[in-house]
């Protein structure tokens, strides 16, 4: 029916003094609008996930096939290079890691269940990680990766570093992605603990129609073409996280001429500096007594990995493939620490936990490592068995630092500090490069109290083009560097500075 006829026919009844028909037909075709409105919604919604779900299996299969394809090749001994077949394995479990961590935010969110941390961060540093992160990739595409933040930053902030960083990480992984040439920027402003962060890039742009559905899961920008392809959830896991931490998260654009996203959080300073935030931990013998740890998994291989992290740093490994030999062990052999798997044949991971605590009380550290999210334990008001929960897979060295936390461990310096002990590599410069590398040295010991990473590797190859035992004691600084172990660098650049002898 048109509009001329349906306008017609209310007329009609109008004038026929039927009323009552003329409103319940005008509510029914207000109603067909709706409907329609709605069935149109659902549609394109169902259009979307389909596209989803198209885009997930090809996300899913192209590494799984990569890590297939090399792990039959290293089976087969075919002379492959084993170092290079670790390191396709490792990038495309970490992009199935990625996927999973990016479906899972999205549920979390929707659910309302997501929670943030407030931790202390070193605002300057975390930047700069940042920006070291994605240079090779920018680097790949011919693209110059730039950070622009003001001298007067702060130096120390609060927030929840894990989300922060997810939201600039995919800010910053879009921007490169749609940028074939030119540069990305990311510009942080900081005044009255309100910090905005802007990512800049010279790529494609995006078009008017497209800006708002971006930000919605399961869409792409009409840009995205075959060689740019994703699955449709960073976005919108981005503008969620800016909003549950309280900020908000706009877009500027055209296409050919560039974006411009723009979060801004109120991050505020803590009353007074930390006095001792931690360092990286090197990776050699804890000191002390011996320290056993019982591992209880169903999976074998996950064990044989756990066994080949801990032992060459001088655990004493143990291992059970289920609750009721885990916990025969653990009466046996009196462990310091249990790494206790979730879901398990027979009685779970959370029930051995409450077993392990009624039997060994407190002095016993519990941690559960599970694919399964953590609030899948059980409901209840008793406080819970463990002592903490991460989540597979995880990092090695963040699982480390969660074990040497529970056991109070003491990891030896990797260098002696203020120049106690053994002369370091590179110790003793001759006179002539001395001089030359002493205002490079005392720059890096101000560096190292900001935090200022990318400022001390340049200093640290000014040091290196000096040649001789410079270029051996750059080489030394360079490893504290890469551990990000900040404390041991300072301590080396004032052992190195003769006028700290």
């Amino acid at each position: 029916m048109n509009g001329h006829a349906t306008d017609s026919l209310l007329a009609w009844l109008r004038q026929s003094g039927e009323h009552s028909h003329a409103k319940a037909l005008s509510a029914l075709m207000e109603d067909h609008a709706a409907l329609t409105l709605t069935k149109n919604a659902a549609e394109a919604a169902n259009e979307a996930k389909t596209r989803f779900l198209a885009s997930v299996s090809h996300e899913i299969r192209s590494p799984l096939n990569a890590i297939y394809g090399y792990a039959q090749l290293l089976e087969r001994g075919d002379g492959t290079n084993a170092v290079e077949s670790a390191k396709v394995i490792r990038r495309s479990a970490e992009h199935l890691s990625n996927l999973v961590e990016g479906l899972l935010d999205i549920a979390q969110v929707e659910s309302g269940s997501l929670r943030l941390a407030r931790d202390t961060i070193r605002l300057p540093a975390f930047l700069e990680q940042l920006i070291d992160m994605f240079q090779p990739q920018a680097a790949m595409k011919g693209l110059a990766l730039r950070l622009e933040a003001p001298a007067s930053l702060p130096e120390f902030v609060r927030t929840d570093p894990k989300r922060l960083r997810q939201v600039l990480i995919n800010l910053l992984a879009n921007a490169i992605k749609f940028t074939d040439r030119g540069e990305v920027t990311l510009i942080v402003h900081y005044r009255n603990e309100l910090a905005t962060f802007e990512v800049v890039d010279s790529g494609v742009g995006i078009a008017p129609a497209d800006i708002a559905r971006i930000l919605l899961p399961f869409e792409r920008g009409g840009s995205a073409s075959a060689d740019r392809a994703g699955i449709g959830l960073g976005l919108a896991i981005t503008q969620a996280l800016v909003h549950i931490m309280g900020g908000d998260l706009r877009v500027e654009s055209k296409p050919c001429e560039g974006s411009r996203f723009i979060v801004r959080l109120m991050l505020s300073q803590p009353l007074s500096p930390p006095t001792d935030m931690p360092d990286a931990k090197p990776t050699r013998l804890y000191l002390g007594r011996e320290r056993r740890v019982l591992l209880i998994d169903d999976d074998p291989a996950h064990r044989e990995a756990l066994r080949g992290l801990l032992e060459p740093r001088g655990f004493r490994v143990l291992s059970a493939e289920g609750g009721e030999q885990g916990l025969a062990i653990a009466g046996e052999a009196q462990p310091d620490l249990v790494l206790l798997d979730v879901s398990m044949p027979g009685i779970s991971g959370w029930e051995v936990a409450k077993l392990l605590r009624a039997r060994h009380g407190p002095r016993l550290r519990i941690v559960m490592l599970s694919g399964e999210a953590a609030q899948s334990g059980p409901v209840d008001d008793a406080p819970p068995a463990h002592d903490m929960f991460v989540a597979k897979p995880f990092d090695f060295n963040v699982l480390l630092d969660v074990i040497s936390t529970q056991l109070g461990l003491e990891w030896p310096q990797t260098q002696p500090r203020d120049g106690a002990g053994a002369a370091p590599p590179g110790a003793n410069l001759p006179p002539l490069l001395a001089a030359e590398a002493r205002p490079h040295l005392a720059e890096i010991v101000r560096l190292v109290r900001i935090g200022h990473v990318r400022a001390i590797e340049s200093r640290i190859d000014a040091i290196a083009a000096l040649g001789g035992q410079a270029a051996t004691l750059a080489e030394s600084m360079r490893v504290h560097l890469d551990r990000f172990d900040l404390k041991s660098l300072a301590a080396l650049a004032r052992t190195e500075d003769p006028d700290d002898r």
